[in-house]
């Protein structure tokens, strides 16, 4: 048996359950809103951080997709006023903003690409996001954790989503 806590359980949290947790950065991941997730998180079983952690990985995995990485930044241009593109960093916490956004925005945003795009603006940072289930692990174990998800969440890495990547 393995002692990798992340192998060692099956994904237990449901998308309710997982969304319900989302739904306590009332809509951005700002650093006090993902401090309290993080906390929250941190009070619930070792097997729901590590749920959590699954599914937030495969929330960002569904949305890295060219539709969304090539819209230009909301609010940004070049010196010629032309759009300027999303960086692999920016596009992954532009995902993140998605996903703090709640699960309707979420959702809406694979029928309609301009329902992400808001979230490519410098004003939404969805990077802090990232940090809540290792910040959780590590205040419910006091370990750091090494983890490892089923999806990627990478920009670039969903082959689906980046068909012309395929090689």
């Amino acid at each position: 048996m393995s002692d990798r806590p992340d192998i060692l359980h099956a994904v237990t949290m449901t998308w309710a359950d997982f969304w319900a947790l989302i739904a306590t950065l009332n809509g951005e991941a700002t650093e006090a809103n993902c401090r309290r997730l993080s906390t929250e998180l941190s009070r619930r079983l070792l097997p729901d951080i590590i749920g959590f952690a699954e599914r937030h990985a495969e929330a960002l995995y569904r949305l890295d997709q060219e539709k969304f990485g090539s819209l230009p930044v909301a609010d940004m241009t070049d010196d010629k006023g032309e759009p300027f593109p999303q960086s692999g960093d920016s596009f992954l916490y532009a995902r993140c903003a998605v996903v703090a956004a709640g699960r309707d925005v979420w959702e809406s945003a694979f029928s309609d690409a301009g329902a992400f795009a808001p979230y490519t603006s410098t004003g939404y940072d969805g990077e802090r996001l990232l940090y809540v289930p290792d910040e959780a692990y590590e205040l419910a174990t006091g370990k750091e954790w090494d983890r490892a998800t089923r999806y990627c969440f990478e920009s670039f890495s969903n082959k689906d989503g980046w068909p012309h990547l395929r090689g």
